[in-house]
C-alpha cells in the first residue's frame, strides 16, 4: 500500500513539473483535466514512467504526459541528446546533425512527426549546432544515408515504422551511419534526465526559419541517393523494354514517391500504385494494421488491382519505407506473400550473382561478407559456405548488423547484403540500415531477369533450396501485456528439471543444445558461455534439436510480443520440402504447447 501511495505521489509530482514546462494548448488542457478529476489511475498511466530510451530510441503512443509522445518530451530527449553529442563530438558545431520525419499526426494532442521534428531542430539550432531538417516527409533510410554521405554527426528519423496509428517515434543513428548501439543508448538516457527542464528557446521553433544554421538537404539527398543506388543496376535495357508490370502499395506511408523515383533510376516503366493507398494518410484508413509484414489482410487492396492491369508482383513497403513485402501470382492464380526468409534467400542469391559477374577474379570473394540476424534463416550460411564468401550473425536488429558492416567496410571488407527476418533488408553499402526503397527496385530488377528465362521468384527460390539445401521456416508470436507473466514464462525454461536446467525435449523432439542471452549460458561452447553479446533487459533463448531444427524465443523491443522463429535446414540435394515443412509444423505446435503454455499464461494468439 505504501509502495502504491508512493508511486501516486511521484506521478502527481511529474505531472506538476509537466504543468510549470508545457506550452502545447492541447495536453495542458489534458493533464489539468487529469489533475482536476483527482483520476489517480491516469495520472498513473501518463506519469508513473518515463519513455524509455533504448537502442531503438523511444517508441510510444502520442498523448501527454512522460510516457508518451509529445511535444515536451520530444524537447527534453532532444536536450538530452544535444548534451551528449556535444560530450562526445568535438565537431558538433561544425558537422551537424540531420532530421527527418514521417507523415503521422495525432490531432487530439497536437502532437505530429513533422512538428516533433521542427521542436527537435530548434533545440540543436538553440545551441549553435548546424541542423539539415528535411522539408518533407522521407523515408527512414534517407536518414542514415544522409548522416553517412555529408558525414554529419548523427541523425534522428521520426517515426513509429509500421506501428499503430497512435504512436510515434524517434530514431537515432550515431556519426557513423549505423543506429546508436550500447553505450550510447545509456549514456543519452541518463543525459536526459539531466536535462528536463526546457531550455530558453526550447518552445520557440520560429528560431528554425531562416536561420543560417538551418539546411533543406531534401533536393540534393534526393538526387544523390538515386544516383548511388543505380550501381546496383546491371540489366538497364532489360529493365527498358520488360513486359512484367509491378504494382506498389506505399500503405498511406511516405515510400510511393521515392519508389516511383527509384524505377525511374533504373529505367522501368513506373509500377501501378494503389491509389486508395498512394497518399500519405496518418490515420491509415484502409488497413487494420499498417505492417505488410502481417500478409494477406494488408494487400488486399494490391492484389485487386495486379489483377485489373494484369500484374504478376506486388511490391509493398511499410509507411515509412524502410522495409518490403513481396507476392507474387502463381499459376494457380493463388498469390503467394514470401516471407522474410524466403525474399533473403531470393536477394542474397541475385547480389552474391550479380557481384560474380562483375568481379570474375576467383581470389576476389575471400573479402565479401554477408550478414544476417540470428532469429533469420540461415540460407546465407549455406550459400557461403558453398561459393567461398563469408557470412556472419548478429544479435536480432539492423542496429547491430549496420554496426558490423560499417566495421568490416572500415577493414576494407564488401558487405554485400545483410537481412532480417523481418522483411528488412539492406541491399547497398550506401545506407547502413534497412531500406526498403532500394530492395523494391532490386528486386523488380530479378524479377525481370528472371523472366526473360521463362522463371518465377517461386520457382527461382526452389531452385536456390535445390543448390544450397532446403531452409524451411515458420515464424509467429503471442501477444502479452504483463511483463510478470512474461519473465515467469522465460524463468520456468531455465529451471525446468530443477534449479539451471533447461528443457530436454519438447514433444517427441530432443534438445541438443540450448543458448539463452539474457544470462549469457551456451551449452555448446566449451566454456558454456555465448560468444553474442547478451542483453538482461530482454529475454531471448534458443534451443537446437536432434533433427537439425532450431527455435528462438524472445520478447520485443517495442511491443507486447513474445516472438518464436524456427527452422529446418536440410543439405543439399535432399529437396523433400514438404516432409520438412510437415516436421517443422509438429516442432513448432510442441514448442507452443510445452513452452508457451498459452492457455495457462493467458497469451493471445497472433490474430489471423
Amino acid at each position: 500500500m505504501a509502495a502504491a501511495t508512493e508511486q501516486a505521489k511521484r506521478a502527481e509530482a511529474a505531472a506538476a513539473d509537466w504543468l510549470r514546462w508545457d506550452r502545447n494548448p492541447k495536453t495542458i488542457e489534458i493533464v489539468k483535466q487529469m489533475v482536476a478529476k483527482g483520476n489517480t489511475e491516469e495520472l498513473q498511466r501518463c506519469f508513473g514512467s518515463r519513455m524509455e530510451f533504448g537502442t531503438a530510441g523511444l517508441r510510444a503512443a502520442m498523448g501527454a504526459g512522460t510516457s508518451q509522445m509529445n511535444d515536451l518530451t520530444i524537447i527534453q530527449t532532444t536536450q538530452g541528446f544535444c548534451r551528449y553529442l556535444e560530450k562526445s563530438c568535438s565537431d558538433l558545431k561544425k558537422k551537424g546533425v540531420v532530421i527527418g520525419f514521417d507523415a503521422r499526426a495525432h490531432p487530439s494532442s497536437g502532437g505530429s512527426s513533422k512538428r516533433f521534428a521542427r521542436l527537435a531542430a530548434a533545440a540543436f539550432i538553440s545551441q549553435g549546432v548546424p541542423v539539415y531538417l528535411f522539408s518533407s516527409i522521407v523515408p527512414t533510410p534517407f536518414v542514415p544515408y544522409t548522416v553517412t554521405h555529408l558525414k554529419l554527426s548523427a541523425g534522428i528519423m521520426v517515426t513509429a515504422s509500421h506501428n499503430p496509428k497512435q504512436d510515434n517515434g524517434y530514431k537515432v543513428y550515431w556519426g557513423n551511419g549505423a543506429q546508436i548501439i550500447s553505450p550510447h543508448d545509456k549514456g543519452i538516457a541518463q543525459a536526459i534526465e539531466e536535462n528536463l527542464e526546457p531550455w530558453p528557446q526550447a518552445w520557440e521553433d520560429s528560431v528554425v526559419e531562416k536561420n543560417p544554421l538551418l539546411h533543406d538537404p531534401f533536393p540534393s539527398i534526393n538526387k544523390d541517393y538515386f544516383k548511388d543506388i543505380q550501381r546496383h543496376c546491371f540489366y538497364r535495357n532489360l529493365n527498358k523494354e520488360t513486359k512484367l508490370k509491378f504494382v506498389h502499395t506505399s500503405v498511406h506511408g511516405v515510400g510511393h514517391e521515392f519508389v516511383q523515383s527509384a524505377f525511374k533510376a533504373f529505367d522501368f516503366s513506373p509500377p501501378f500504385a494503389v491509389p486508395e493507398q498512394k497518399e500519405p494518410d496518418p490515420e491509415f484508413p484502409t488497413v487494420k494494421y499498417p505492417n505488410p509484414e502481417e500478409g494477406k489482410g494488408v494487400l488486399t487492396l494490391s492484389f485487386a488491382l495486379a489483377e485489373k492491369v494484369g500484374a504478376r508482383i506486388v511490391l509493398a513497403n511499410d509507411p515509412d519505407a524502410d522495409r518490403l513485402a513481396v507476392a507474387e501470382k502463381q499459376e494457380s492464380g493463388e498469390w503467394k506473400v514470401f516471407s522474410g526468409n524466403e525474399l533473403g534467400a531470393l536477394l542474397g542469391w541475385w547480389i552474391f550473382t550479380c557481384w560474380k559477374n562483375q568481379n570474375p577474379d576467383p581470389g576476389a570473394v575471400k573479402d565479401v561478407y554477408m550478414l544476417s540476424s540470428t532469429v533469420s534463416s540461415k540460407i546465407l550460411r549455406a550459400i557461403a559456405l558453398k561459393e567461398g564468401f563469408h557470412f556472419e550473425e548478429t544479435l536480432t536488429g539492423f542496429k547491430w548488423m549496420g554496426n558490423r558492416a560499417k566495421q568490416l567496410g572500415d577493414q576494407g571488407k564488401s558487405v554485400l547484403f545483410a537481412f532480417e527476418e523481418a522483411i528488412g533488408y539492406m541491399c547497398s553499402p550506401v545506407v547502413l540500415d534497412k531500406d526498403g526503397v532500394s530492395a523494391a527496385v532490386i528486386t523488380a530488377e530479378m524479377a525481370t531477369l528472371l523472366a526473360t528465362k521463362n522463371l518465377s521468384l517461386s520457382q527461382q527460390l526452389k531452385a536456390v533450396y535445390n543448390e544450397y539445401g532446403c531452409h524451411t521456416t515458420k515464424a509467429s508470436y503471442f501477444i502479452c501485456y504483463d511483463q510478470k507473466t512474461i519473465k515467469g514464462l522465460f524463468e520456468r525454461l531455465r529451471h525446468y528439471d530443477g534449479k539451471d536446467t533447461y528443457p530436454k525435449t519438447c514433444g517427441r523432439f530432443s534438445v541438443s543444445g540450448v543458448r539463452d542471452l539474457t544470462t549469457g549460458y551456451d551449452s555448446n561452447q566449451p566454456d558454456k558461455k555465448a560468444v553474442l553479446p547478451t542483453s538482461k533487459s530482454s529475454q531471448m533463448i534458443t534451443f537446437t534439436f536432434s533433427n537439425g531444427g532450431v527455435a528462438t524465443m524472445r520478447t520485443s523491443g517495442t511491443e507486447p510480443k513474445i516472438k518464436y522463429y524456427a527452422e529446418l535446414c536440410a543439405p543439399p540435394g535432399n529437396s523433400d520440402f514438404e516432409k520438412l515443412k510437415k516436421e517443422l509444423d509438429e516442432l513448432v505446435s510442441a514448442i507452443e504447447k510445452d513452452f508457451f503454455e498459452p492457455e495457462k499464461n493467458k497469451l493471445q494468439a497472433k490474430p489471423e
